[in-house]
């Protein structure tokens, strides 16, 4: 069963640790089978519960995932294993549409935001024991829920949409607990998850979101939390309508007990209205970030959502960090206040291009899926191969291995850096490279 591997230890610490060590050396594969507890503690002499802790172990720090009589087996993809790993180098003089960043075109300088937080600062000089939300940023960030019809709920700022989203799941959840994922989706939160000890439920994704059917199956197949991204969906473009979002709430409705975190990807570069589901079951959060419309290094996002969950949220991050930078508050007050961001011409700069790329790959027969965001996505019939021969081409495309669960392959592209002229140009590249790989003679 093991192959040549053997587990050792006489108590849990070691059996877990000598099979964590046999999966990082690659000892212990990706989707292998492991002893059963009964098994194991008879060949190392020692009580089964000794294993039975070994194993609890491993599934809670995501190592291994048991499936009841089905036995134990080491994660496919353990969290040790990082998703941004699965990536393409490009080499000089080949076009990188790879990498998920905002064109800094459209970006604001921080220069004058920034002083301004600086001046601020000299005549209000953040402080132990002041509050962890800026007020001015606070009044802001909750006009916008409100504008948007956010349920009410107060108002709480981590370093990122990640950051947040780790911060509610570990507030709810325990290890072992299942969350239901969209897949493809985005590439952290697909890692974030097993690394939490969490079990990922992945729900199929059209261009309205999470397909209803998807979400029933998560919800029957007991999910303690759900993740949906409103608009913009990473990698596939996706934004949330109004009819998705009803069928989504009815469903939702349904499990009140359920945690629900809402990632509102697109806001400050989509102008796609927002139909949120927030205030749908008891618990949940919707999360902003400042990230693709202000700035990837400003790490600022600001979630709002249940009093209990904004509190429990608040209470552990001050038993951490404690707050985040209100200097970047402020900065971020500055750019609101100032209209830095033209939200409507970055929707339109980005869907000029990605627009003008499905159109010219649905011209050559190649279906692509891109409705809002800067992102497109490209089914393909081999990926590895379609990787390869893009870069053969000249462009360096993100593997959709870094973005699926148990969807079929794909590749994802970034509009931020194409201009008019390569439209043509990676559209003929991607049909090329879309099909089947080509057959090959060994004669």
């Amino acid at each position: 069963m093991l192959g040549e591997y053997r587990i050792v230890g006489r108590r849990a610490a070691e059996i877990s640790a000598s099979v964590e060590r046999a999966v990082g050396s690659g000892e212990l594969a990706p989707g292998q089978l492991l002893p059963s507890m009964r098994e194991l503690a008879t060949a190392l002499g020692v009580n089964p519960n000794t294993v039975a802790a070994a194993y609890r172990s491993l599934r809670d720090r995501g190592v291994i995932e048991t499936a009841g009589r089905r036995g134990s087996r080491v994660r496919a993809r353990p969290a040790s294993t990082v998703r941004g790993s699965i990536r393409v180098e490009a080499p000089p003089g080949v076009g990188d549409v790879s990498e998920g960043n905002p064109d800094p075109a459209l970006l604001p300088p921080l220069h004058d935001a920034l002083a301004a937080a600086a001046l601020h600062n000299a005549e209000h000089p953040g402080l132990y024991g002041q509050a962890p939300v800026d007020p001015e940023f606070a009044r802001l960030a909750r006009a916008g829920f409100d504008a948007d019809g956010v349920p009410a709920g107060p108002v709480a700022v981590t370093s990122g949409s990640l950051d947040a989203i780790e911060r509610v799941l570990a507030a709810h959840l325990r290890p072992g607990d299942a969350v239901a994922v969209e897949d493809p989706g985005w590439g952290a939160l697909l890692d974030l998850v097993p690394a939490l000890g969490l079990r990922p439920e992945p729900m199929g994704v059209d261009d309205e979101g999470p397909l209803p059917a998807g979400l029933a199956r998560a919800l029957r197949a007991g999910v303690r939390a759900v993740v949906i991204t409103d608009r913009a969906q990473n990698p596939t473009g996706a934004s949330v309508g109004a009819a998705r979002a009803g069928e989504l709430r009815a469903l939702l409705a349904e499990h009140p007990e359920v945690l629900l975190i809402e990632d509102d990807h697109g806001h400050g570069m989509v102008d796609l209205p927002l139909h949120p589901l927030a205030g749908t079951t008891g618990s949940w959060v919707l999360v902003r970030s400042t990230a693709k419309a202000y700035g990837p290094d400003l790490r600022i996002a600001v979630l709002t959502g249940d009093a209990l969950t904004v509190d429990r949220v608040t209470g552990r991050q001050r038993l951490g960090p404690g707050w985040v930078s209100r200097l970047l508050q402020r900065a971020v007050v500055e750019l609101w206040t100032s209209g830095a961001v033209d939200v409507p011409a970055v929707a339109r700069s980005y869907g000029e291009r990605r627009d003008a790329l499905v159109r010219a790959l649905a011209e050559r027969g190649v279906e692509a899926r891109g409705r809002s965001g800067m992102n497109v996505w490209v089914p393909v019939a081999d990926e590895t191969g379609a990787v390869a021969r893009l870069l053969h081409a000249g462009w360096a495309v993100a593997p959709g291995a870094r973005f699926r669960v148990a969807t079929p392959p794909g590749v994802r592209l970034t509009v931020s850096e194409l201009t008019g002229d390569d439209i043509e140009p990676v559209a003929d590249a991607l049909a090329s490279a879309a099909g089947p790989a080509p057959a090959r003679s060994y004669g």
